[in-house]
């Protein structure tokens, strides 16, 4: 294989087979990603082919051998449809390529959040308590102990995240499920909302480092259960939500707090088996416990994304960044 040769593949929806019509904004984001990562691997001496995929990865791949070429993985999905994430990256291995980021394995684990907390609780990782919903009925008889915020259990970027998903009665519960049901053609897993701080943990490397810490700041939020990263707060440039959720990093956390979220991320990134890069995203309650909410394998690396933000912090160029995540799968075996 020639090292420098270098495709940038990622996926392109024209439509969604489910969800709201706006859920096409987080499938679009991956485009002006996919062109700076090219861009920066350009300017650092890669030859770099732009591969986009709407329907079939294995026709779109077929003109680049692997042997000759490493993939720069941003696929995210097609269409919206459940675990494309995961079929891609698993493509990828079974064609030969080298390529950026988690297995399919590791993706396809995060992407089930039912599943994800499944394992993240066999390893010991602290994850809120959860009940997998697949019908309204089974609320019938559940006694909620605090409020929880429901989400579609298996779609990740916030989509199917407002501030009607922060559910403090039995009835609201009931509708948003049948809601997510309905809408994303799914179960709805139903969390303990965790009132306190949000932490976002970016890592990477094979023993994996961590980058300097984020925190959501919610200060403009006066009432705790809108203290969300709601599908607005991350898609919706001139929502309040995405105006008032600056984040801070490096984040304004003391030693011991700090050295209990590195450590739950660190526990965190092994169970799911996560290769490359990847971020961890936390609540703390008011104790100061850490409690994983989510682990994404891929996030995205966009220039004004949280990755970069965290790369940043710890001195890295837009450039150094893409290339160091770049000589990470070329260095896997």
């Amino acid at each position: 294989m020639e090292a420098g040769k270098v495709l940038v593949l990622y996926n392109y929806s024209p439509t969604l087979i489910k969800g709201e019509p706006k859920d096409i904004l987080a499938e679009r984001g991956v485009i002006a990603c996919a062109r700076a990562v090219a861009e920066a691997l350009r300017e650092a001496g890669y030859t770099v082919e732009i591969v986009a995929f709407s329907t079939d990865i294995e026709a779109a791949l077929a003109p680049y051998p692997p042997r000759e070429w490493i993939v720069f993985n941003l696929g995210e999905g097609l269409e919206g449809r459940l675990f494309e994430e995961a079929r891609i990256a698993w493509a990828l291995e079974a064609m030969g390529y080298r390529f950026t980021g988690s297995p399919g394995e590791a993706i396809a684990r995060s992407t089930h959040k039912a599943k994800a907390k499944i394992i993240l609780a066999r390893a010991g990782v602290p994850t809120p308590p959860w009940k997998l919903l697949r019908d309204p009925a089974e609320v019938d008889g559940w006694q909620l102990d605090g409020p929880v915020i429901v989400k579609p259990v298996s779609e990740d970027a916030s989509i199917g995240i407002g501030p009607e998903a922060v559910i403090t009665s039995p009835s609201q519960l009931k509708e948003r499920v049948f809601y997510i049901l309905s809408r994303y053609r799914q179960a709805a897993l139903a969390e303990k909302f965790i009132a306190g701080r949000e932490f976002n943990v970016s890592l990477w490397g094979s023993e994996p480092e961590v980058l300097p810490l984020a925190e959501v700041d919610f200060s403009a939020f006066a009432n705790p259960l809108e203290r969300i990263v709601s599908f607005a707060a991350k898609w919706e440039p001139d929502s309040f939500e995405y105006k008032n959720t600056p984040v801070l990093c490096p984040a304004p956390v003391d030693p011991e707090l700090k050295a209990k979220i590195e450590d739950v991320a660190r526990k965190a990134w092994h169970a799911i088996g996560c290769r490359g890069y990847a971020r961890v995203d936390m609540r703390v309650d008011q104790e100061g416990n850490p409690y994983v909410v989510e682990v994404n394998c891929n996030p995205d690396l966009s220039p004004d994304a949280g990755f970069y933000r965290a790369a940043r912090a710890a001195g890295y160029t837009y450039s150094e960044m893409v290339v160091r995540i770049l000589r990470m799968a070329m260095e896997d075996l």
